[in-house]
């Protein structure tokens, strides 16, 4: 469960100094804290939540989207998520976990973000597939030819390429423009290639 001071304050109301208690609560394991103010005692749980909150606004994408939906064959053990209005990576470390966010254009941002619950039931925000595949392309060195963008995809990231082309293609291409990337144009491009066929 995640907890804020304010509900650690009623949890420890006994003891006399509540910051002593966090602190021991913190170096036993007990506790794990994510950021000023909030922590967890089950991290492994709900990493997916704390993923949102740690770093806001923000939401769960890139390679640890993919891999969560099967799209890319690698386990992905760092929790990647898209954010937006920043100018620098920001990555966090906790016990066994590590959270790495990375801007988006604003204007995408919101676009094609799921709801989805935990084990516990809690609610976190994750990309749709095919926005998750936008944004890590996004992120990538820019490919210039469809070629290119194929070597990339079906090689380097192992897609399925009949896997790819059961995604929602109509939303990426509907996307693509909004990322303002050559990467994204030349995927709108082969994308629209491959429904002349």
């Amino acid at each position: 469960m995640i907890y804020d001071f304010q509900s650690l304050s009623i949890r420890y109301k006994e003891y006399s100094n509540i910051y002593q208690k966090i602190n021991n609560e913190c170096k036993k394991g007990v506790l794990v804290k994510i950021k000023r103010g909030l922590y967890t005692d089950d991290l492994y749980n709900d990493k997916e939540v704390i993923a949102n909150i740690c770093y806001n606004p923000s939401y769960i994408s890139f390679e640890y989207a993919l891999s969560y939906y099967g799209i890319i064959p690698e386990f992905v053990s760092t929790f990647t998520s898209a954010t937006f209005g920043k100018k620098n990576n920001k990555i966090y470390r906790m016990k066994d976990a590590t959270f790495d966010y990375k801007s988006v254009p604003d204007e995408v941002f919101p676009m094609g973000i799921l709801i989805m619950k935990n084990s516990k039931g809690i609610s976190y925000k994750i990309a749709s597939k095919e926005k998750a595949l936008c944004d890590l392309l996004y992120s990538k060195y820019p490919v210039r030819s469809i070629k290119d963008l194929k070597i990339l995809l079906f090689e380097d990231m192992r897609i399925d390429e009949d896997e790819f082309l059961k995604m929602d293609v109509e939303f990426m291409k509907e996307i693509a423009p909004f990322y303002h990337s050559n990467s994204l144009n030349v995927l709108k491009k082969y994308l629209n290639k491959e429904a002349d066929c």
